[in-house]
């Protein structure tokens, strides 16, 4: 059975699809790599089709053969959360496609990495978030961490949500969210390894024009996540 994970975070917009990219690249040097974005909002219409950019630099990052409408089934225009985006598009997220979907990666693949959008409680229908995902699919939490004032509660709320509903925590990775730390950006680390028991991942840098970096280069970036995560 295929090893999986959630990369998910303590927000949205704080570098999730970069972590997931970073670790699919470095893990696919030596296993194949199975990538789903469940559902992506804010997609951009081209040629009358919503196009999934996370997801495109997710299947890229890992080299994954499977075709996009498996890696990422759902896709809507409004920036909103998954379950919001679907309701007022009149496309409901269907789960047991969803499934089926993970089940196809996960049979053509050595480790699955789940993309979330946003947080963990971040609903993909009026009752089923993606912490309800999680358990469902028996997935491993890597949870990515924006470095800034609120990233000790945020990271605290989801360690004890993930616990609570007796999800595995892998760990977190910390990310540097602008070209200047601040005292709350400075304090984080440590303090966040006084607070939790959790293991620290990793600690990103300020990255600019993350989405552009080169397969190589996020190989370079998820090296040292992905020894820790095999540690």
């Amino acid at each position: 059975m295929s090893r999986a994970y959630l990369v998910t975070g303590t927000d949205t917009g704080i570098g999730k699809t970069l972590v997931g990219c970073a670790l699919a690249a470095a893990l696919s040097k030596r296993l194949r790599v199975g990538v789903l974005k469940p559902a992506e909002t804010g997609c951009r219409e081209r040629s009358g089709e919503l196009i999934p950019e996370d997801a495109h630099r997710l299947r890229e990052a890992a080299g994954c053969e499977l075709p996009l409408e498996i890696i990422c089934p759902f896709r809507y225009a409004e920036p909103l959360a998954p379950w919001l985006a679907a309701e007022r598009a009149g496309r409901p997220i269907a789960l047991e496609h969803l499934r089926g979907c993970f089940a196809m990666l996960a049979a053509a693949s050595d480790v699955v990495l789940v993309e979330s959008a946003g947080g963990l409680l971040v609903p993909l229908t009026a009752d089923y978030s993606f912490a309800d995902l999680a358990a469902d699919l028996r997935l491993t939490l890597v949870i990515v961490v924006g470095s800034r004032l609120g990233a000790l509660n945020q990271t605290l709320l989801t360690i004890e949500v993930a616990r609570r509903r007796g999800l595995d925590v892998a760990g977190y990775v910390l990310n540097q969210l602008g070209r200047e730390r601040d005292l709350a950006q400075s304090s984080n680390p440590a303090a966040l390894v006084r607070l939790t028991d959790v293991a620290c991942l990793g600690e990103l840098p300020f990255i600019d024009a993350a989405d552009t970096l080169s397969r190589e280069r996020l190989r370079e970036i998820g090296a040292p996540i992905a020894r820790r995560l095999d540690s």
